[in-house]
């Protein structure tokens, strides 16, 4: 299990490899879809917003994790979790408009190699 506390150099690219997932149909968005995806161990990496509301859905998720060794990272909000899995339509000028909130993301394809999933990745060794 992987909080973030160094904070920004965990973020950045954590939000592309999810835009690359997502790009690639690579995201499971939301309990049910997350809840699956990690019960058949074909998830690679978990997301999970620490201010969700309801502390069961925290609980499942990251027992799910544990159960099946599966890396966890923790987001502070909901609304940049929605924002970074595409729960969201864009202006003109490329801000982001009625976000929908989303407290749990997996992913289960990464899409490609890069370099941000690199960092990701290195960021679980140095965990263990």
């Amino acid at each position: 299990e992987a909080a973030a506390p160094e904070g920004m150099d965990l973020i950045t690219p954590l939000k592309e490899v999810l835009k690359k997932s997502l790009i690639h149909d690579g995201l499971a968005r939301g309990l049910h879809e997350a809840a699956k995806a990690l019960d058949r161990r074909n998830a690679h990496l978990c997301v999970l917003a620490s201010d969700c509301s309801e502390p069961a859905y925290l609980r499942l998720v990251e027992a799910l994790c544990l159960e099946h060794s599966i890396n966890l990272i923790k987001v502070a909000r909901q609304m940049e979790l929605g924002e970074w899995a595409g729960l969201c339509k864009y202006d003109a000028e490329g801000n982001p408009r009625n976000v929908v909130k989303c407290s749990c993301v997996v992913v289960k394809d990464y899409g490609e190699e890069s370099e941000a999933l690199n960092v990701l990745l290195e960021h679980f060794k140095s965990q263990a």
